[in-house]
């Protein structure tokens, strides 16, 4: 460690000569800063060590950003209970760290790709800076100062539909109440990305066809329509199936606005809406057994990715019979309704597998985002390989015994399998 960039020799703190001294070691310390940020060296700067004891403000972090081209500084305020992110010019963010480094907080730490700064502020105000030199410069690499250098995003804020919808302002920034869906549409696509790449999904005569059923205000429609025209570079007929009628307008709006072709939304639902040809059917929080109708649709229609994420589950619980073994457990209604839940999603996996898919069940995304966490993917097995009656006959054997172990006698998308193979 030293206390002058050009030396390592340590000076303690209590050998600062006078003020004008400290001084010029506070200006040499945002000096350093100054400078590694211009040539792109700057990691991060820390600022801990709070000085007000009744603060709940603990620490900040800094770190070089561009936003829309423009050299910012990321602060990032961790407090006991929450975080708060600012995203100031760069110089207002070095001028912020300064008024907070002697007033909130005593110790600064700045790291770079070759050496690291530390600054410290006596409880007498008198400011100590010592300098180390990376051993191995470069081996600390600058993170990139792209906003999303943390995480991959399918999607970006400057997408004009998301204005329509109500995701951005004018200048293309993150509406604040709208964090967690913005997460959520770009986790969606994302899985669909995904899926994509596992059904090894071609267009069919030249565009793929693709329904959400119960698509809202078309969040995730738009993305959808987006990720297979512009990522995929496809032709998309993507079809938002909505009951509210209002919402069918504003969406149809939008995508005409924005010259969306082959995105158009409907009023209607599940079981008036019936496609004879699916690529990707979407039912995200579909009612009780309006995700059965939706799965059973995608499966009849041969889509090759079913994509649903079920909302409550009553069909199943009133039949549950409790096992003895597990009453104690379930007398709790809470732990009823989950194992209802688990076992309701668990046969409508079952099903699939039954019916040529590989199936997956998982959290979507955090249930800090959403208590709506739950994800049905299913994935239709290549042509020669769907049909397995072995394995299709244990599976329907799986299905019986988890229905005889509950007592359960009727689950709504079974029957509609049934119905089909009677009629066949």
């Amino acid at each position: 460690m030293s206390t002058d960039a050009a030396d390592d020799t340590a000076t303690p703190l209590s050998d600062a000569p006078d003020a004008l001294a400290e001084l010029a070691r506070r200006d040499r310390f945002f000096d350093a800063l100054s400078v590694s940020l211009a040539e792109q060296r700057c990691v991060k700067l820390v600022l801990g060590k709070p000085r007000r004891s009744g603060s709940d403000l603990v620490r900040v972090m800094a770190r070089p950003l561009v936003l829309r081209g423009q050299p910012c500084l990321s602060l990032l305020y961790h407090h006991t209970t929450r975080d708060i992110t600012k995203n100031p010019p760069l110089a207002e963010g070095l001028a912020a760290v300064q008024a907070m480094l002697g007033s909130e907080f005593s110790h600064a730490h700045l790291f770079t790709t070759t050496e690291e700064w530390q600054l410290m502020v006596s409880k007498r105000g008198r400011i100590g800076v010592t300098r180390k030199a990376l051993q191995q410069p470069g081996a600390v690499q600058a993170a990139p100062a792209g906003h999303d250098r943390e995480k991959h995003r399918f999607l970006s804020l400057d997408l004009p539909f998301l204005e329509d919808l109500g995701v951005t302002d004018a200048q293309h920034r993150l509406v604040p109440a709208m964090a967690r869906k913005w997460k959520q549409i770009n986790k969606f696509v994302e899985v669909l990305d995904h899926a994509l790449e596992a059904a090894k999904l071609q267009p069919r005569d030249g565009r793929v066809s693709v329904v959400d059923f119960g698509s809202g205000k078309g969040y995730l429609t738009f993305a959808m329509h987006h990720h297979l025209t512009q990522a995929r570079g496809w032709q998309a007929a993507v079809t938002g199936v909505e009951l509210r009628e209002d919402l069918v307008n504003l969406c149809n709006a939008a995508a005409l606005r924005r010259h969306m072709d082959g995105l158009s939304f409907v009023c209607g639902d599940v079981r008036s809406h019936v496609p004879e040809h699916l690529d990707v059917m979407v039912a995200l929080h579909a009612c009780d057994t309006a995700t059965d109708f939706a799965l059973h649709t995608g499966i009849r229609a041969g889509a090759s990715i079913i994509l649903t994420a079920p909302c409550c589950h009553k069909q199943i619980r009133p039949q549950m019979q409790l096992p003895p073994l597990l009453k104690p457990m379930l007398q709790h209604g809470v732990h009823l309704g989950q194992q209802a839940e688990m076992v309701t999603d668990s046969l409508r996996a079952l099903l699939l597998e039954a019916n040529g898919y590989d199936a997956q069940v998982f959290e979507f995304v955090a249930l800090e985002h959403t208590s709506k966490n739950k994800m049905i993917l299913a994935v239709r097995r290549p042509a020669g390989s769907r049909v397995d009656e072995a394995r299709r006959a244990q599976v329907l054997g799986q299905i019986a015994e988890i229905k005889a172990f509950y007592g359960i006698h009727e689950h709504c998308l079974e029957s509609l399998l049934q119905a089909d193979a009677q009629a066949a």
